[in-house]
């Protein structure tokens, strides 16, 4: 078995060859049959118990194919197999029992017949999965609420529906050596860039693993920087969204048993970015992106920067502001570091039991939670009432931030900045903010400057002025952003334009 069994049309040895592969799997089952009119061809079906409907039922493609076969005469079943095998079915012929092994247990089912030298896929229902849902994360007030399942062909299947052209292409590939996980490569042919869709080939193709069990996986392992606390691969659950990546030039990469697909290249922007900010109108939309901007620089520097004013550089505070302060740690036993990191890791549990719990009750905990836990500690003069509000702001800031990993990335950081602020004061807290910037600066997505299209997007002046801190109207947006190719650059003109 170590060279491949290769089929020989003799039943016996080629179901023997079947068996030994799938020995000791009590849930892949065979049903032997007898095809012909004068039921004189002897035959086999292997499939997964949980994945097929009964091959009794005339609706299924399996039970059809089945009928056809049994009512043909014998000496015509092996000729047309051989002659139009694939126009009775939707159907795959494979030559050895590795690769009709493997082609079951995508979830279809495997017929061999007696005197034909191939096994034949065929597909049925599949493997069980949840059914097109709504997205419980990145929720928009405005556009579809549908999102992706754990099933890669309905992911698919959903991006045909909004996206329906020959150009859009979508390559299997299949990783992990014991999982044979299959993964999509989606994209724009004419619009990607050829060297980033064989840069992204390459990097899932860089390595050899047991199993990839979760797109969060294959993200990982394809990262570059994996010091880095900045997600460099964007993660959606929106069809729409990845539709408009799509559009952009990018290539998306889904994982069957995930509901969650990944964008590549990411950058900055697209992580501040939301589906509904193209649906709904400009002055909005920009305001929305705006509030996000400034959100993502109060979660990491809110509490440092009150650190950093409040014990080294009290004058830049008016007098009545600092004296209502200091008139607020009153009776506080802890060095303000202290309470600033005491409520911090407080809420962070908070958050954490949150997720954790299920349904109402997580929601219930974070609220109920946080009142009981900060009203408490005032109460016991373990913190004082303004370091409440600076932790819940800056919780509030990172809430905002519209994609969860990248809003994980400025929660880690803040802890950084709040060391250093209560260590150097305020040059601690600039020193620790520039160090995060040139972070930011150095770091790339697949070849891509992460800061785009604010810096080292040479050629991608109108997304810089059209499509970021600030959103244009439709009809101003006249061109894709860097990633796509130079001749297809052009995506919105009027009738009549050159």
């Amino acid at each position: 078995m170590e060279q491949g069994y290769k089929f020989t049309g003799k039943i016996a040895e080629d179901k023997g060859a079947m068996q030994k592969i799938f020995a000791n799997c009590d849930d892949i089952l065979q049903r032997d049959m007898t095809l012909g009119a004068e039921h004189g061809i002897d035959c086999f079906l292997l499939y997964i118990e949980i994945t097929m409907s009964s091959v009794m039922f005339e609706t299924t493609a399996i039970g059809q194919f089945l009928t056809r076969l049994s009512v043909m005469p014998e000496n015509e079943i092996r000729r047309q197999l051989a002659e139009n095998g694939q126009g009775l079915s939707d159907m795959v012929l494979y030559d050895t029992a590795e690769e009709a092994a493997a082609g079951l247990l995508t979830g279809d089912a495997i017929l061999v017949i007696d005197g034909f030298a191939h096994a034949m896929k065929i597909p049925d229902k599949g493997y069980p999965g949840a059914t097109v849902r709504d997205t419980d994360s990145e929720k928009v007030l405005r556009g579809s609420n549908e999102g992706f399942n754990e099933n890669v062909k309905i992911n698919t299947a959903l991006l045909r529906k909004r996206l329906q052209s020959t150009d859009l292409k979508v390559e299997n590939m299949s990783l992990g050596v014991r999982t044979n996980t299959l993964v999509n490569l989606v994209y724009m042919d004419g619009i990607v860039k050829k060297g980033l869709l064989e840069h992204v080939k390459a990097r899932l193709s860089d390595f050899v693993i047991d199993g990839i069990l979760d797109s969060g996986m294959a993200e990982q392992l394809t990262e570059e920087t994996w010091l880095s606390p900045f997600p460099q691969i964007q993660s959606t659950l929106r069809p729409d969204r990845a539709v408009m990546a799509v559009l952009d030039g990018k290539v998306l990469i889904l994982c069957n048993n995930s509901p969650a697909a990944l964008i590549v290249p990411s950058d900055y922007n697209s992580f501040i970015q939301t589906a509904d900010d193209y649906y709904q109108r400009p002055i909005v939309a920009s305001f929305g992106r705006m509030l996000r901007y400034v959100a993502s620089f109060l979660a990491v520097a809110m509490p440092g920067l009150y650190l950093a004013v409040t014990n080294f550089q009290t004058g830049i505070l008016p007098t009545t502001l600092l004296m209502s302060f200091a008139a607020a740690r009153l009776g506080v036993p802890f060095p303000a570091v202290v309470e600033v990191l005491l409520m911090e890791l407080s809420f962070e549990l908070l958050r954490e039991a949150g997720v954790r719990l299920p349904g109402a009750m997580g929601n219930t905990i974070g609220i109920v939670g946080g009142l009981i836990i900060g009203q408490a500690a005032v109460d016991a003069n373990i913190v004082s009432p303004i370091v409440v509000i600076v932790v819940a702001f800056t919780a509030l800031c990172s809430f905002s931030i519209p994609n969860e990993e990248f809003a994980g990335a400025f929660r880690m950081l803040k802890f950084f900045v709040i060391l250093m602020s209560a260590w150097l004061g305020f040059f601690g807290f600039l020193w620790s903010m520039f160090a995060i910037l040139i972070h930011l600066a150095l770091l790339k997505s697949f070849g891509q400057p992460y800061l785009l299209p604010f810096i080292g997007a040479k050629g991608d002046e109108e997304t810089r002025r059209k499509d970021s801190l600030i959103r244009f109207p439709l009809g101003k947006i006249f061109y894709r952003s860097v990633h796509a190719k130079w001749d297809q650059k052009r995506k919105f003109r009027r009738k009549g334009d050159e």
